[in-house]
C-alpha cells in the first residue's frame, strides 16, 4: 500500500474516533455538557490523537529503517563472489538493484544474479508495505479504542489535548532551532578548513578575487586571489542603490494607501503593487537585462557618459522595484496598527493632517517601518539572478555604479556550479563567503533591533 494512501487511510481513522469519542463524551454526562470537564470537542480530539499518532509514530521509524533492512537481507542473498567486493563496487551494485527493482536506468546490463536480487527487494519491498499497513491500522484502532475508554465526565481532555499540542509546538521550535544550528555548523566548519588554505586577513582585506585554481602549479593563477573586498563592495553598493530606489517609494505608497488614499483606491493598488513581490527573480533578470541596461547606456552615451552594458546601477534599480512591495505592505500594516486614538488626540490639537503623520505616526510606526527596511536590505543582499544577468560576474573594486560588479551570493553560485572537487580552496571560499554573509546579516540584526529599542515607544 503507497504511503500516501495509508496516511489517508489513517486521517479517516482519526476522523472516526473523534466522532465517537464526542458522542461519548455527550453519553457519559446523559446529554448535559455542564457535567463535563471539558468540551466535548476536546474529547473527541483526545481520541483522535490517540489514534494518530502512534500509528504516525511508528510509520516515520518504519519507513526511516525499512531500507537498510530490506538492502541488508538483499545483500545477503547474493553470491559470495558478488557480494565480496569493495564499498564502492558494492554500493552501485546496491544501487542498481534498487533501480532495477523500481524500473529505473541501470549502469550496466544486470545479469541474472542481479536481476534475481531485485526481485528479492521487490517482493520484500512489498511485504514491508503491506506489513506497515497492518501494523499501522491496528495500532491506530487500539489507541482510539484505549482513549474512547477512557473517557468519563472527570476526564481532563483539554489539558491533555493542550499538553499534546504545547508539545508539537515546542518540538516544532526546537527543530527550527537546531536546523539553524546545523547550517551555521556546516558552514562554519567547511569556512575554517578554507582559512587553513588561505589566510583569513588576505581574505577580509585582500583586494583582488581570483578564485581560479590551475591544475599545474608552473600554470599562470595557480595559486589564485581570494580577496573579498572587491565581492563586499560590490554587494553594498547594489544594495544602496536597491534601497534608495525602494525605502522612500515604499515609505512614501504606505503613507498614502493607510492615510490618504480611500477604500476602493486602497482596495485596486495595494494588490496590484503586491504582484511585483510575485513575479519570479528570473524574469526582473530579463527586465534588467534587456531592457533597463541598455536603456542606461544609451542614455549614459546621450549625455557623454560611459556606462557599462552590465552595470551596477541597472541591477540596483531593478533590484529596488523588486522589494517596493516588501517595504510598502509592511510599513503600511504597522502604519494600520497605530492607534486611531493618536490621531485624534493629535487632531484635537489642532495638527493637520501631515503634522499628525511627521510627528505621532511615523515615530509611533518607526519600530516597524525599520523591520521592513530590514527586511528589504536582506532581501536586496541576498539576490542572485538580478546581478547574473545585468550586474556581470566582474569581481571590480569600484564604487562608480556605472560599472560591471559582482555580489557575494553570485559568487558562491559561480563556485558551486558544475562538477567540483570539495576539498580544493576555489570550493571552500563558498563557504567562507556564505559565513561572511551570515555575520553581516546577524551585525544588521542586532544594528536594528537597537534602533528599535532606542526609539521603541509604550501606547496603553
Amino acid at each position: 500500500m503507497p504511503t500516501s494512501t495509508l496516511i489517508i487511510l489513517l486521517l479517516a481513522v482519526s476522523s472516526a474516533l473523534y466522532y465517537f469519542g464526542r458522542q461519548r463524551s455527550l453519553a457519559v454526562a446523559g446529554g448535559e455538557i455542564r457535567k463535563l470537564h471539558s468540551l466535548p470537542s476536546y474529547y473527541g480530539y483526545y481520541a483522535a490523537l490517540w489514534c494518530l499518532l502512534p500509528a504516525l509514530a511508528v510509520l516515520l521509524l518504519w519507513n526511516g529503517f525499512e531500507s537498510k533492512v530490506i538492502t541488508t537481507l538483499v545483500v545477503n542473498g547474493l553470491p559470495a563472489e558478488v557480494r565480496n567486493v569493495d564499498d564502492a563496487r558494492l554500493g552501485l551494485m546496491i544501487n542498481d538493484i534498487r533501480n532495477l527493482a523500481t524500473g529505473g536506468v541501470v549502469s550496466a546490463r544486470p545479469d541474472p544474479a542481479m536481476q534475481t536480487a531485485a526481485s528479492h527487494y521487490q517482493d520484500l519491498q512489498n511485504i514491508s508495505r503491506a506489513a506497515l499497513a497492518v501494523v499501522a491500522l491496528v495500532i491506530a484502532s487500539i489507541g482510539g479504542f484505549l482513549a474512547w475508554r477512557k473517557i468519563a465526565t472527570g476526564h481532563r481532555a483539554r489539558n491533555k489535548v493542550e499538553s499534546i499540542v504545547k508539545g508539537f509546538l515546542l518540538s516544532s521550535s526546537t527543530l527550527a532551532i537546531f536546523t539553524t544550528l546545523g547550517i551555521v555548523l556546516s558552514v562554519l566548519f567547511e569556512a575554517i578548513r578554507f582559512f587553513q588554505h588561505v589566510s583569513i586577513t588576505d581574505f577580509l582585506f585582500g583586494l583582488s578575487w581570483s578564485p581560479q585554481m590551475a591544475i599545474r602549479a608552473d600554470q599562470v593563477g595557480s595559486s589564485g586571489a581570494f580577496g573579498a573586498i572587491p565581492l563586499f563592495v560590490g554587494t553594498m553598493l547594489i544594495s544602496f542603490i536597491a534601497m534608495m530606489v525602494a525605502a522612500p517609494i515604499g515609505l512614501m505608497a504606505a503613507i498614502y494607501l493607510s492615510e490618504y488614499a480611500s477604500r476602493r483606491v486602497r482596495a485596486i493598488v495595494k494588490p496590484v503593487m503586491e504582484i511585483l513581490a510575485g513575479i519570479p527573480t528570473v524574469v526582473y533578470g530579463f527586465f534588467a537585462a534587456l531592457t533597463v541596461a541598455p536603456f542606461l547606456r544609451d542614455t549614459g552615451s546621450m549625455i557623454g557618459l560611459d556606462v557599462s552594458s552590465e552595470s551596477a546601477l541597472a541591477a540596483g534599480l531593478v533590484m529596488g522595484i523588486m522589494i517596493i512591495p516588501f517595504v510598502s505592505s509592511l510599513s503600511d500594516d504597522v502604519i494600520n496598527a497605530v492607534p486611531q486614538a493618536m490621531r485624534d488626540g493629535a487632531y484635537g490639537l489642532g495638527a493637520t493632517r501631515s503634522e499628525t503623520i511627521r510627528q505621532v505616526i511615523i515615530p509611533a510606526a518607526l519600530p516597524g517601518i525599520v523591520g521592513g527596511m530590514l527586511l528589504a536590505v536582506s532581501r536586496a543582499i541576498g539576490e542572485t539572478m538580478i546581478v547574473v544577468m545585468a550586474a556581470g560576474l566582474s569581481a571590480n573594486l569600484t564604487a562608480n555604479p556605472l560599472e560591471a560588479v559582482t555580489t557575494v551570493t553570485v559568487q558562491i553560485v559561480t563556485l558551486l556550479v558544475g562538477d567540483q572537487e570539495f576539498d580544493s580552496p576555489k570550493t571552500l571560499a563558498a563557504f567562507a563567503l556564505g559565513l561572511s554573509l551570515f555575520v553581516t546579516t546577524l551585525i544588521l540584526n542586532i544594528v536594528a533591533l537597537h534602533v528599535v529599542r532606542k526609539y521603541r515607544e509604550q501606547y496603553e
